[in-house]
């Protein structure tokens, strides 16, 4: 298998810096061989990318896209914490915050936007336990937030 990173730039991305936190915590946590990421918001180069709630102001599509940014800031975030991504064993778990107006139903298929990217870049061993969960706000109004476990060799 190719290394996580190429198999980001053969899909045209690449890892970000760490997100900034936006208050009392740190991007990742390593105990034992597990990480824990804190939620990532779909900033990139320090901006969101979309604001809002999904099914009113943001697409379900915009919001999958945000959902793979999440995704890629949370893998920038075990990075800086486990130094490469070769090293990540398994993609245990991830949970997606979606804010959606109260009619919006389609809460997995935008989280897909950050699941199909672990299965695209781990191959196998990025296939994770999931879930979804619409929430009526997040953090800067974002429509989306991911918080991400891997297990580390």
């Amino acid at each position: 298998m190719s290394h996580p990173e190429e198999k980001l730039a053969e899909l045209g991305l690449k890892l970000p810096d760490v997100a900034k936190p936006v208050a009392a915590y740190v991007p990742a946590i390593r105990t034992g061989n597990l990480v824990y990421t804190s939620g990532q918001l779909p900033l990139r180069d320090g901006t969101l990318i979309a604001t809002g709630k999904v099914g009113a102001d943001v697409t379900a599509e915009v919001a999958s896209e945000c959902a793979q940014q999440c995704a890629l800031n949370a893998l920038a975030a075990v990075k800086a914490e486990i130094g490469d991504l070769a090293n990540v064993t398994r993609v245990v778990k991830a949970v997606a915050f979606i804010a959606s107006s109260t009619d919006f139903t389609g809460q997995p298929q935008v989280a897909n936007g950050a699941s199909e990217l672990f299965g695209q870049v781990f191959g196998e061993i990025g296939q994770h336990a999931r879930s979804a969960v619409g929430v009526p706000v997040l953090p800067l109004d974002a429509p989306v937030e991911v918080e991400l476990i891997v297990e580390v060799a």
